[in-house]
């Protein structure tokens, strides 16, 4: 009983860290840039696409296509907390992820990002 009292300790001091992923399909290089708020989800990630659930109509198409091991995950920038002030995560992660996206411009034939209308 103890152990599990110390695991869940564990779990809690655990930091949980937001950033900037993406998902490369290896075959034809194609890729995904997203973000979140705990990069511990990217398995998450990984299973939807595995059980066939996730809303990248595209992305899953070519994952069911080519399978898993046609694709790498990769965390590409952890979004670093400012260390006094107001800090708004969400804000500021959109942001680095919209440096990403115009960065890698995972578009069409070169990736499985959508492009945004204004």
């Amino acid at each position: 009983m103890d152990r599990k009292k110390e695991l869940k300790q564990l779990y809690k001091e655990t930091k949980v860290e937001a950033g900037v992923y993406q998902i490369r399909n290896t075959v034809n290089n194609k890729v995904f840039i997203g973000s979140t708020r705990n990069l511990k989800t990217l398995k998450g990630k990984q299973f939807e696409l595995e059980v066939g659930t996730n809303t990248n109509k595209v992305l899953q198409g070519e994952w069911n296509e080519f399978g898993k091991d046609a694709f790498s995950f990769e965390v590409l920038q952890v979004l670093k907390p400012k260390e006094t002030g107001f800090f708004d995560a969400k804000r500021e992660l959109k942001k680095l992820e919209e440096e990403w996206l115009e960065k890698l411009q995972p578009y069409e034939e070169r990736g499985y990002n959508r492009m945004k209308s204004n």
